[in-house]
């Protein structure tokens, strides 16, 4: 398409039925999104935001934005099914005070020091997949890598036993698969199975774990079972719930960072070659890599009250697509805004939301892309992707389900 049809594409884009490349790129089309349609009605009735200004602003604000999803999720899952009791019950689709109790505990288990903890046992497992994938002539930086770091880290986090984290990464994506905005019935049949299955695992786990409680110091699990008193107790739904998405979001957002950064650098071997020369341009390298290609692409909240943006009344009740990627590509913002450039500041990008919804695993998440990539770097600093990469193929997160490369 040329930049006229990807215009034309924007201003008429449905979430529910996207133009042709959306899914695969949908960059061209957020930008022409800023540019024309920043504030775009949807045929279901809701309504696609993408301004920089406009997120910022709603994700700040929790009283005329709710982050409950009851009333959204109820005719897409159906009210009481296993996928809307979790997606209602977990910590990032609920408002206080639910959200006030779970957040409060979580945040108290991810301390600076606490996460520090972690450092060795990150670098053991990220130095131990690179071992394994030194002998291969090629590797999927994906099934060989990306996605086996956050499942490690997070299963480490609630004390998951090692040989029973094998399906956890199945009934991840399953779960968070059914937030795309459509799904056809084997998808949502697969999540509502993956809910259950994952419920029945962790009501064994729970049972395990209040027989033997593990350190609470280090063991999310024990301290999510004890609470912090009687006004901080989950009910059993609700921890069960919140277990699942902290397996869950820390999961897929966190392999994509990893695969997103390593296929960026590949694409752009100036600033590969920046980062060798400079290790310690990590850092902004990762916040660079959550800006231009942000692995959780969207974000939603529901309006209390009647509002007016650009114009349009936007009527109490109606649900909002904050679009996370093309907020991070708003020229209002960043100074050229399609050039990924590790050295950028400053860079106030939205990848981990805002507000008091602002994602709670951020500092963990920026550790695992530092560590993961600058180690692999390291080892292999002339690693190549070869042709095959295979899209994510979602709308809501941006990744990869396949990398292939030679590490020589």
């Amino acid at each position: 398409m040329d930049v006229q049809d990807i215009a034309a594409a924007a201003r008429g884009l449905d979430l529910t039925d996207p133009p042709a490349g959306f899914v695969e790129d949908p960059f061209p089309f957020y930008d022409a999104l800023l540019a024309h349609a920043p504030v775009l009605p949807q045929s279901d009735g809701s309504v696609l935001l993408s301004r920089h200004r406009d997120l910022d602003r709603i994700y700040r604000d929790t009283g005329l934005y709710s982050s409950d999803k009851k009333a959204a999720f109820g005719p897409k899952f159906g009210v009481g099914s296993p996928l809307f009791e979790h997606h209602t019950t977990s910590l990032v689709f609920s408002d206080p005070p639910l959200h006030t109790r779970v957040r409060k505990i979580m945040t108290s288990a991810l301390t600076p020091r606490a996460i520090a903890r972690m450092e060795p046992g990150l670098i053991d497992t990220v130095d131990h997949l690179l071992d394994a994938m030194e002998g291969k002539g090629q590797v999927d930086l994906i099934e060989d890598f990306a996605s086996t770091i956050p499942i490690q880290i997070i299963g480490n986090l609630l004390d998951v036993p090692m040989d029973e984290r094998g399906p956890l990464r199945d009934w991840s994506l399953a779960i968070l698969g059914a937030l795309e905005p459509a799904l056809t019935e084997e998808q949502l049949a697969r999540g509502h199975r993956a809910v259950d299955e994952f419920k029945a695992y962790l009501r064994d786990l729970v049972a395990r774990r209040r027989a033997q409680p593990g350190d609470p110091e280090t063991d999310v699990l024990t301290r999510l079972i004890r609470g912090e008193g009687a006004d901080a107790q989950l009910s059993e739904i609700e921890l069960l719930q919140n277990c699942i998405f902290i397996l869950n979001a820390g999961h897929e957002t966190t392999t994509n960072l990893i695969g997103n950064g390593l296929a960026l650098l590949n694409d752009h071997p100036d600033q590969r070659r920046m980062l060798l020369e400079t290790p310690d341009l990590i850092v902004p390298a990762i916040e660079e890599t959550l800006r231009f290609r942000s692995p959780n692409q969207f974000g939603n909240r529901e309006t209390t009250a009647e509002i007016e943006l650009d114009g349009l009344t936007i009527p109490a009740g109606t649900n909002l697509h904050l679009c996370i990627g093309a907020a991070n590509r708003d020229p209002a913002m960043f100074d050229d805004p399609q050039r990924f450039d590790i050295t950028r500041k400053p860079n106030r990008h939205l990848a981990f939301a805002g507000g008091p919804h602002v994602c709670v695993g951020l500092t963990l998440a920026r550790m695992e892309g530092r560590i993961a990539i600058g180690r692999l770097l390291d080892r292999f600093p002339n690693y190549r992707l070869l042709p095959g990469r295979v899209p994510g193929g979602r709308i809501r997160f941006h990744g990869y389900a396949a990398l292939p490369a030679e590490l020589a």
